[in-house]
């Protein structure tokens, strides 16, 4: 008998979530990604245990990435425009949303820099 595991889960629906509109707007530049926000805090907890390659395909490549000395890394995307949207996309305050993978590559933490206003 052979036990098949898969740590983490798949790509996970968020309803509401428009994933289309979330990935053409890279760094938030066209500012589309406030939108798609209300159903990504409402769903969010969906996204803990999710794999690393399962978040590219939902929110695409992250615009800025940070690796820990604890085989952790942070996946950053910008909420909102800001000096980010500059030809050097150098790093900008502008609110971003937050994903912590463990050492297991999935999902720990859904966070964000600040709180987005609810509508």
């Amino acid at each position: 008998m052979v036990l098949l595991c898969s740590c983490g889960h798949s790509l996970p629906e968020l309803p509401g979530f428009d994933a289309e509109v979330w990935r053409r707007d890279p760094y938030a530049c066209q500012n589309r990604r406030q939108a798609q926000l209300p159903a990504l805090q409402q769903h969010r907890e969906l996204l803990y245990g999710t794999r690393a390659d399962d978040i590219d395909a939902l929110f695409g490549r992250p615009d800025e990435e940070e690796l820990s000395e604890q085989t952790e890394k942070l996946y950053f995307y910008y909420l909102e425009p800001g000096t980010q949207c500059e030809p050097a996309h150098q790093r900008s305050s502008a609110n971003k949303l937050v994903l912590r993978f463990g050492p297991l590559g999935t999902v720990t933490e859904v966070l964000y820099e600040r709180a987005p206003i609810r509508h």
